[in-house]
């Protein structure tokens, strides 16, 4: 990352806001296609020990774990899109283990077969944990994911596929997604490999976008691991970069992850750049609140006589932790005893018989998320709005 931001604090580079102020034109007869993409998927020993309790109720999953019902909250949003993005942050390892959680993470391969359920179609891999394991690990991922037919882009398993883009056809549409990363200090790529992670460099990132271009790509999405952990507003360095991403490339769309916490979506020079989606689900050892909050980014493309208008919604998310609990001792009426990733409209809409307390922690998140999201947008927040199911 250092070569990214000497280059842009050389240019002088600084973060602005823009949005159009006439409506394009719809083209006769044109294209429409919407992505839903989400934060990071973290899996912490918390969440493999969910996934095991699950597996013994439902009697499903593969070694005794079933990452269905914890992921099954946000199927409705996610399933609906046209393109769904997740962020597989960590390298996975055998169905029967071992497994391992921070700082060197290594996960069940079963989480995947439950995003490919909920309905995601690709994933970035990208991040400081892709090579925590080395290029076995890298391997081992990427060899499942196609297993499931789930797409991946951001790590290889040879220099060839590096060179490789992921593009889909989405509505008739040639959608490519790119994924770049800033490198882990503590489990580098060595050198001979470099090519197994996709590192942030502006030079990669116009040279990747313009063999998409070459390739017949319409539409370039790009998913970045930037800035820092637990902050809610973005970086300098995430400014500068979304600054130089919106003016020297023509990436349509700029997803971030990494921080763990959401943080603003926003127009720069007329491109929507979400900073941070949060966490899709993860399960810190210190549960913070806002790390277990998170936004879907939904996005709906428009095909005008200029190109492509670009509008976007969002829907709030929340990993409901519970508490710790002794065995033999009775749960309280409305309790939450599970991990669940819930879509927190919907249970603020549907309450059934929830305690007051569970709908205030939902809409706590609500209100957060919200003002985080519009933190950095103008007034009227550069149009982004909630999802509405019913759209």
């Amino acid at each position: 990352m250092g070569r990214v931001v000497s280059i842009l604090m050389a240019a002088g580079l600084t973060a602005s806001c823009a949005s159009g102020s006439e409506e394009p034109q719809a083209k006769p007869g044109g294209r429409s296609f919407t992505v839903a993409a989400a934060g990071d998927v973290l899996i912490h020993p918390e969440l493999v020990e969910q996934a095991a309790k699950d597996a013994e109720e439902t009697g499903e999953g593969e070694a005794g774990l079933d990452f269905g019902p914890m992921l099954a909250g946000v199927k409705p949003v996610i399933s609906k899109a046209d393109l769904a993005i997740c962020h597989m942050e960590t390298p996975v390892g055998e169905p029967e283990g071992p497994f391992e959680g921070y700082p060197e993470f290594l996960v069940p391969p079963q989480v995947l077969k439950a995003l490919k359920d909920v309905g995601y179609d690709t994933c970035s891999t990208a991040s400081n944990h892709t090579y925590d394991h080395g290029m076995k690990g890298v391997r081992r991922t990427l060899d499942a994911m196609d297993e499931l037919e789930l797409g991946h882009t951001g790590s290889s398993r040879s220099a060839e596929e590096a060179e490789r883009i992921n593009i889909r056809e989405v509505n008739g549409v040639k959608v490519a997604h790119l994924s770049y990363s800033w490198e882990s200090f503590v489990h580098p790529v060595p050198e001979k490999q470099r090519w197994a992670l996709n590192r942030t460099d502006t030079s990669d990132i116009k040279k990747a976008e313009a063999r998409a271009r070459d390739k017949g790509a319409e539409v370039v999405i790009l998913s970045i691991h930037w800035g820092a952990e637990y902050y809610n507003e973005p970086g300098v360095a995430q400014l500068r970069l979304a600054q130089w991403l919106t003016e020297e490339t023509g990436i349509d769309l700029v997803i971030g992850h990494h921080a763990h916490v959401v943080q603003p979506i926003q127009k720069v020079n007329g491109t929507w750049v979400a900073y941070s989606l949060g966490n899709q689900v993860a399960r810190h050892s210190s549960p913070k609140g806002i790390t277990e909050e998170g936004a879907i980014g939904w996005f709906e493309f428009r095909e005008t006589t200029e190109g492509w208008d670009v509008t976007a919604r969002y829907r709030t998310t929340l990993v409901d932790v519970p508490p710790e609990v002794e065995t033999g001792e009775k749960v309280p009426d409305g309790a939450v005893v599970d991990h669940r990733l819930v879509d927190v409209q919907q249970m603020i809409d549907e309450p059934g018989d929830l305690s007051e307390e569970r709908l205030a922690r939902y809409r706590l998140a609500e209100d957060r998320t919200r003002g985080f999201l519009y933190n950095r947008g103008t007034p009227g927040g550069d149009g982004l709005k909630q999802l509405s199911l019913d759209e």
